[in-house]
């Protein structure tokens, strides 16, 4: 089991930087609620992927959710942080740059039940003795599907506490004008920044943190009544109609296909 400072000793020990294998995969297991690593980055482009319970990476402008049976890809160079749920199991790829035609930019990518088996036989044994799987690997990451599992986020002081206090209280409904209140700002002032500042509306925005929270408290075993009410949802039909029009199916048949 990893603790948040083993977790950073694991990474240092390893080195998976000054390894220039075309990709490194690290197994890593959990034990602790609410472990984060903190604000760090790699030279490797670096694949984060849930394989029991989940994982939010913050980076720049944004928070991306790693849902049971997917990943998020951090680009080379880029400053990141990852907190885990509780007794989450994690596998770490870190990919040489210009190895895998891989994203560009932060995403969520849906990994097959090949590809997941692929990258833990990676992590079981020394990368240089395992050329043939590293080549599948890649050929097959670079296709996987990407997920609008994110949440667009700001270094705008105001977006940001409304960000945290949502996070507290996800189940806060004050509507814009009373939080346009609080900050000192018109409604429309307040709807303008958050647009330009996120690319979605007020309301859109709220629930896709809606989204994250549900799919992280679900991942922990919560049910779809505990998780509608904690969002503060007045039916649990709401939440799953919800749950169905972001991610296509209701949350039961969306994570039974995870497993």
């Amino acid at each position: 089991m990893t603790t948040p400072s083993a977790l950073s000793d694991l990474l240092c020990r390893h080195d998976t930087d000054g390894d220039h294998c075309a990709a490194v995969a690290l197994n890593v297991e959990i034990a602790q609620n609410d472990v984060e690593q903190p604000v760090h980055r790699h030279r490797k482009g670096q694949l984060v992927l849930a394989l029991h319970g989940s994982v939010t990476c913050e980076v720049p402008q944004a928070l991306w959710m790693v849902p049971p049976q997917h990943a998020v890809w951090i680009p080379g160079g880029m400053p990141h942080s990852n907190r885990a749920t509780d007794n989450a199991r994690i596998c770490f790829l870190f990919i040489e740059p210009d190895a895998a035609r891989m994203p560009q930019q932060c995403c969520t990518l849906a990994i097959s039940p090949l590809v997941r088996e692929l990258i833990q036989h990676l992590a079981a044994q020394p990368a240089r003795s395992a050329a043939r799987v590293t080549e599948l690997l890649l050929e097959l990451l670079v296709e996987a599907p990407v997920q609008q599992l994110h949440l667009p986020m700001s270094n705008h002081p105001k977006i940001r506490r409304m960000a945290r206090a949502l996070g507290k209280d996800p189940s806060d409904r004050t509507p814009l004008a009373e939080w346009a209140a609080r900050l000192a700002m018109s409604e429309r002032t307040l709807a303008r920044l958050v647009a330009q500042e996120t690319g979605l509306s007020f309301g859109r925005w709220r629930q896709q943190l809606h989204l994250l929270v549900a799919l992280r408290q679900l991942s922990e075993g919560a049910t779809v009544q505990q998780v509608a009410g904690n969002l503060g949802y007045d039916s649990v039909t709401a939440f799953i109609t919800m749950f169905k029009k972001a991610l296509g199916q209701p949350p039961g048949r969306y994570f039974s296909r995870l497993t």
